[in-house]
């Protein structure tokens, strides 16, 4: 599961979040076309001007995909909310400009049809 989070119309910009998926499908193509097709939606349809992904600092493995998708890292949000068991979460956040969104785009286009055509079918492991 992915979703929407924080959309702002007025500033034209809302957040990618609440990303639950099986272990067994992390570094594969799902969570990949999944992201592809949201920054589509929200960049191409809904005329945003910025996306942004947030995660928490301790998750280096979910700071790492965010990179490959084309996410920029703008900061840190040092202890920014209490989670489980009194725990001061800092959150790492990350964007995508519209005009960073072309770029972007050809890049996962790129991997989805190299993947196809390569795996007969199977998508394997994504590079980003």
């Amino acid at each position: 599961m992915t979703r929407f989070l924080n959309i702002d119309r007025e500033n034209e910009s809302a957040e990618i979040g609440g990303t639950w998926l099986d272990p067994a499908m992390w570094r594969g193509p799902y969570n990949t076309e999944s992201k592809r097709m949201m920054l589509a939606h929200a960049f191409e349809v809904e005329g945003a001007h910025r996306v942004s992904i947030r995660t928490d600092l301790r998750n280096e493995r979910s700071q790492r995909a965010i990179e490959r998708i084309g996410g920029r890292r703008e900061g840190i949000l040092r202890e920014e909310r209490i989670v489980r068991n009194g725990y001061r979460r800092s959150t790492v956040v990350y964007s995508v400009l519209a005009d960073e969104w072309p770029d972007i785009r050809r890049r996962l286009d790129d991997w989805i049809a190299r993947a196809i055509d390569g795996a007969g079918g199977a998508l394997p492991s994504s590079p980003y």
